[in-house]
């Protein structure tokens, strides 16, 4: 009889006295107990580490030469692209069913083999695929109501290519297929393996490499505290702690220069190349706008996500505040949707909990300190005093804090899914590997 099977079952002490009574050899009832004890580690190990997937995004400078390479990439993923979306459309409203992954990568085979569609061999084999899984995972997400029906791409859009194999990164160089080694400025190291590269054109014409990791980390000690957060206008963000955090205002900031730039483009001539350099200043002014946006949600949710171990925050309904036309700028200008994604992730690597509050919670009317409501409360007061308890609020202020101490039900909870993970930083993580070929 095999007793160290057993050791899945028994504890150490059962074993060992089972051990005795067979007459079993000391070595074997040992033997036996260790490897319990060993598969009760791994088990707790296991369960204490996650694995995420990140992007490291570098700028690359490709010559005339890989521009031209990186062209045909992109042309020929968007054809694919668009060729199969027609066709998936078309098939769904004839026969009421629509073509899987498998069927369309088949057809795509013998499609490169029909003389008039030779030119997609010029093309890495891996990018049109890739560009084919793309236009699945989009129909995936339509069909559960994660996301709008797939749309054709634009040759004047952002353009992109992802390598799945074959690429190498050295120390300031990343090697691509059929494009070689290109330039690049590796700012920081990479975590864990990587897994593809996905190869971008900006509007504004730049260049840039953005690598897929798989990297893992032992769960961090959860964060004490929690705060609740109110968005706005004025302010950013106010904090239950009394604290208010100015909203930058970058699109307006920039409107002066954006005006001047888009003058410049509409007295321009069609299809001159005066043109193209007012097109390009237009999206480069574009470009800047989004990324100080970004870079301003990026450090205002690291220092929420590192400094609190719960955070409430309201459910906006932020398409809907976007039809009113006196205000959608603005709401546009702070981008709280991208704001809260950037905090949702964050604080799943910090091992805590992001909960959104019901919509429809009256968290600027109702008294932080009695529960009072204030139904009479206009939207241009921003300071009103509780005629229950006598307490003077701050508008925004008082909202946090509601929004803190609000509680749903169970059954209507909206809590983000959180892993026991790993804390953001680069201690404890695993060098990158590359797979190629």
């Amino acid at each position: 009889m095999n007793v160290t099977g057993f050791s899945r079952y028994l504890g150490p002490a059962q074993m060992f006295y089972l051990c005795y009574n067979w007459r079993i050899n000391h070595k074997v009832a040992m033997l036996a107990t260790s490897r319990f004890l060993a598969t009760k580690i791994e088990l707790v190990t296991e369960m204490s580490i996650q694995t995420f997937n990140s992007g490291f995004k570098f700028r690359i400078y490709p010559n005339t030469t890989q521009r031209q390479a990186l062209a045909v990439n992109f042309g020929h993923a968007r054809f694919v692209y668009n060729r199969y979306l027609t066709h998936r459309s078309a098939t769904y409203q004839q026969t009421g069913k629509g073509l899987s992954y498998n069927e369309c990568a088949g057809d795509l085979v013998l499609l490169k083999k029909d003389p008039n569609f030779v030119w997609l061999k010029d093309a890495y084999s891996q990018v049109l695929q890739q560009s084919l899984k793309d236009l699945d995972r989009a129909f995936g997400r339509f069909f559960k109501n994660l996301g709008k029906y797939p749309r054709f791409k634009n040759k004047h859009g952002k353009q992109t290519a992802r390598f799945s194999q074959g690429f190498k990164l050295a120390e300031k160089q990343l090697y691509l297929p059929k494009a070689g080694w290109v330039k690049t400025k590796v700012h920081r190291e990479l975590w864990g393996q990587a897994k593809s590269i996905t190869v971008s054109k900006t509007k504004a014409g730049k260049y840039f490499a953005s690598i897929l990791c798989e990297w893992s980390q032992e769960q961090p000690k959860p964060i004490q505290g929690g705060v609740g957060i109110d968005l706005g206008l004025t302010h950013f963000a106010i904090l239950s702690t009394g604290e208010k955090i100015d909203n930058p205002r970058n699109l307006r900031r920039s409107m002066r220069r954006l005006k001047i730039r888009q003058r410049r483009l509409s007295r321009k001539e069609k299809g001159s190349a005066n043109r193209i350099k007012a097109r390009l200043a237009v999206s480069a002014t574009h470009e800047r706008i989004a990324n100080q946006r970004k870079d301003f949600h990026h450090k205002v949710s690291h220092t929420l996500a590192r400094s609190f171990g719960t955070i409430k925050i309201e459910d906006l309904h932020i398409s809907g505040m976007l039809k009113n036309h006196n205000l959608a700028q603005a709401i546009s200008d702070a981008g709280w949707n991208q704001f809260i994604t950037f905090l949702s992730y964050k604080v799943e690597w910090e091992n805590g909990h992001l909960e959104k509050v019901d919509r429809w919670f009256a968290s600027s009317k109702t008294c932080s300190v009695c529960g009072w409501k204030n139904h009479e409360l206009k939207l241009h007061q921003r300071e009103w005093t509780c005629q229950a308890c006598g307490a003077i609020h701050d508008r925004d202020v008082n909202a946090a804090q509601n929004i803190l101490s609000y509680e749903l039900p169970m059954e209507h909870r909206e809590v983000t899914p959180v892993r026991d993970d790993q804390p953001v930083g680069s201690q404890g993580r695993k060098p990158c590997t590359f797979r190629s070929g």
